[in-house]
């Protein structure tokens, strides 16, 4: 049985920074963005505020997904985001049921 994935965008605190990965256990990935246990990049930027987040019945739908969406320009990742959250604000209090 194939798992299902995610993809997910997050920001800093000031929002001048946008990260998109894919994960299969997104509360757990958005854990350790928080706590400075993500990527470099992510640790680097102090990325730790989840923006957006899409669900794949399968990872290799969300790894596609997640592919498409880097190669998009900035503008975009922000009308995305703003389709879903229109304040910018940080989901991850409403993902904690994920665990």
């Amino acid at each position: 049985m194939a798992k299902g994935g995610y993809i997910y965008i997050v920001s800093n605190k000031n929002r001048t920074v946008l990260y998109t990965g894919v994960t299969s256990n997104l509360h757990n990935r958005i854990y350790e963005h928080k706590n400075g246990l993500g990527a470099s990049f992510t640790k680097k930027y102090n990325c730790t505020d989840l923006l957006y987040y899409e669900f794949f019945t399968d990872i290799e739908s969300a790894i596609h997904r997640e592919k498409r969406i880097k190669k998009y320009k900035r503008e975009w990742k922000e009308n995305l985001i703003h389709e879903m959250n229109p304040e910018m604000r940080d989901l991850f209090d409403e993902i904690s049921e994920m665990k």
